[in-house]
Formats: C-alpha cells, structure tokens, sequence
C-alpha cells in the first residue's frame, strides 16, 4: 500500500500534508477515547507498543510484492483492531510506518502523509463499522465469519481505494495508470480472502485463554462484553 515515490510530486504532494494531519487527528481522537478506559494507561502504553512491532513486521517481514501503482502488504487491520482495540492500533501503525521509513525506506518518507492516511482513514471506517455490526453484549471472540469478513473488507477496501485516490490524483485518468491501479486493486483484496481466517484464528485462541490471562495485553472488548 505504499505510495511510490513520483506517482504525486510538485505541488500536489501538499494535500498529502493536509491528509496526513487529519489523519494523526483522527488517530487522536481514537486514542483519546479509550486512553486510561481499558486497564489503565499501562496496559493501553504495552498494547500500542505490541501493535508498533506487528506493523514494522508486516512491512518488513511478511511476504510483499510491487503490483502496478504499489506494493501489496499483508496488513491486518482489522485483527489489530480486534486484538488492541482502535487508539493502540492506530499508534502501531502511525510508528510502524514511521520506524520502516527512518530506518528501511527513507525514500518513503515523503510519502509518509499518504501512506499514514491510507492506514489511518480505513482504521476509522473500522471502528465506526464494529460499532453498528457487533452487538454490545457481544465479545469479539464470538464474531461469525460474516462479521469478521466484513471489517476486513472494511479495511482492505479503504486501503485500495485511497492507494486509487492517490495514483489518479498524481497521474491522472489515463489508460495506463488506470491499468496498474486495477491491477493492484485485484491483487490486494486477495488479501480480504487471508485476513477473516486470521482474525478468527486469532479470536479462537483468544477464546481459550485463561480468564485473567492476557488481559494486560489484549484489550478487554476482545473476551468480555461492552
């Protein structure tokens, strides 16, 4: 999901200052409204800390691969969400993006407010998403596949098409940018098929855990009702 360096460049790359700010406004507010509420501000500094080498790891560990207008990442938003709930994911992702660009790509540092908005945004859709699919007596080890599904959705979705805003805002409507963008579009929601298996994964080993047992790290909404 990184946009490639010269796709938006000149003055154009101004609107990505003005996303990218909103987007660490949004990523405020997320931590804002649940920063001190789930356990205290210890367990919520862990949870963001674990949330930032999950990131930085799946940019630099997992499998990736250039398609068309950029790289196709195995990011799992909505099982950050899931496991951390939305203000420690959206730090795990402004740093893990961020500590990638100083330290392994300082050529995408420039493009680091498209990129932020590109993860940031879709976060957002996630959380307002869970909100109205997700009963509040419902824990999220007991979400259907259909539920889980849907975040990914959710998320992959906003990802690509914020990676087709970007592309067609730099480059325009032509036919060969719109090939790579359609490109890169089908190859990343590829991703949509791989992440609800993940998250269910992930919440039925959640599931059998003691109770009391991870609950320093994993937020609380994940094993008990709202």
């Amino acid at each position: 999901m990184h946009i490639e360096p010269g796709i938006v460049d000149g003055t154009k790359i101004a609107l990505s200052y003005v996303t990218g700010a909103a987007s660490l406004g949004i990523a405020a507010r997320m931590v804002r409204e649940r920063f001190g509420r789930d356990g205290g501000a210890l367990p919520f500094a862990l949870r963001s800390l674990i949330a930032t080498g999950l990131v930085f790891s799946f940019f630099e560990i997992l499998p990736h691969h250039p398609v068309g207008v950029s790289e196709v990442h195995l990011i799992l938003g909505s099982t950050l969400f899931l496991l951390f709930g939305a203000g420690p994911s959206a730090i795990g992702l402004a740093a893990g993006l961020l500590l990638q660009g100083l330290f392994f790509a300082p050529f995408d540092l420039p493009q680091y407010g498209m990129n932020l908005t590109t993860l940031i945004v879709p976060l957002a859709g996630v959380a307002l998403l869970a909100r109205r699919i997700v009963a509040p007596g419902t824990a999220y080890v007991d979400l259907e596949y259909r539920q889980a599904l849907m975040l990914s959705f959710a998320y992959q979705g906003g990802i690509v098409t914020w990676v087709a805003f970007w592309a067609i805002y730099g480059r325009g409507f032509g036919a060969e940018n719109l090939g790579s963008v359609t490109s890169f579009a089908a190859a990343y929601m590829t991703v949509v098929l791989v992440e609800p298996l993940v998250d269910l994964a992930v919440l039925a080993g959640a599931k059998v855990l003691a109770a009391g047992r991870g609950d320093l790290f994993l937020q609380r909404r994940l094993r008990h009702a709202a």
